[in-house]
């Protein structure tokens, strides 16, 4: 579209100018807004997810390069209830976004769906669509074993490594807004940071900071704190507003998991168990897992059972 084609279009329709504008700078056309994404998927047989590359146990890149995580996995049993409804093969593509990118990149219809460790705020929900919860985790922070770091006040004046636009972020300023924010890209710089003394402690889900404990060689240099969260949030997947049809399929997939693992399927026991097992990538606690699997029951009690065989 020529400059003076915008102009009129400004002078005629000022409603519409936000809108065009997005479409043109990520070179989005009107057919991708007003398709729906089950439209989207069943016209090209792809899901384009966005996910983390360093978010364990939920979405991280293992040392072939590939991307797992118990949020791949549900991306995996979303896909499958995709094909059962639409009728066709799938093929799930996994795109790696910094927390910053991921809602940008819903709304920019770039990707149709994110899961990776996200978690419900209201700030979020004025932009995207979330599914039910499917784990639970809260706000804690990785420091040195000698730290005595913990409580709200011990935070006055230290430097606390964040990543940008998260609930992590949120926390921290909640808690002790006299807390000095540092704030990094990925949580891999942000472990570095810590490492290297440049930072007091880093601020993260609690167990994404107990997956990197527990696969650090030196874990023993390192804590947890403090024992009781800054903040309590669910996980669920994040995609684009006004898509109904879709959403319902996300739930579904992911409620018949959760009725799947209490009722003790093979397969979705083995799913958790590979993340969240005693020989898994993350170990819960007894405590954890207890908390893990109250959650799945007040999402299934919260819906209408799914029947056997479907």
């Amino acid at each position: 579209m020529k400059m003076h084609q915008k102009i009129a279009f400004a002078k005629y329709f000022p409603w519409n100018v936000a809108v065009l504008s997005l479409m043109l700078a990520g070179g989005i056309s009107q057919q991708a807004f007003a398709e729906t994404v089950m439209a989207k998927i069943k016209r090209t047989g792809v899901l384009t997810a966005g996910t983390s590359k360093d978010a364990i146990p939920f979405a991280y890149t293992d040392k072939k390069g590939q991307s797992v995580g118990y949020s791949v996995d549900m991306l995996v049993l979303i896909k499958e209830q995709l094909e059962k409804e639409l009728g066709r093969k799938i093929q799930l593509k996994l795109v790696n976004l910094p927390a910053a990118e991921r809602i940008p990149k819903i709304l920019q219809r770039q990707v149709d769906i994110v899961c990776d460790a996200s978690s419900f705020t209201w700030e979020r929900d004025k932009q995207v669509d979330f599914s039910v919860s499917y784990g639970v985790t809260g706000t804690q922070m990785l420091v040195k074993k000698e730290s005595n770091l913990g409580t709200a006040e011990s935070l006055v004046g230290k430097r606390i490594g964040v990543l940008s636009q998260t609930t992590n972020e949120r926390a921290i300023r909640r808690v002790q807004p006299k807390a000095q924010l540092v704030y990094f890209k990925n949580r891999n710089e942000g472990y570095i940071a810590l490492q290297q003394g440049k930072i007091d402690a880093f601020a993260s889900d609690g167990i994404l900071a107990e997956g990197w404990l527990q696969s650090e060689k030196n874990h023993d240099a390192f804590k947890i704190v403090p024992d009781r969260p800054f903040s309590r949030e669910g996980i669920a997947c994040m995609l684009p507003e006004n898509n109904s049809k879709f959403l319902n399929s996300v739930n579904y997939a992911l409620i018949a998991f959760m009725q799947g693992f209490i009722n003790g399927n093979s397969r979705n026991v083995a799913i958790f168990d590979r993340h969240f097992g005693a020989k898994g990538t993350v170990f819960l606690n007894q405590d954890l897992r207890d908390l893990a699997i109250e959650t799945m029951q007040l999402m299934i009690e919260s819906h209408e059972e799914i029947p056997a065989g479907k």
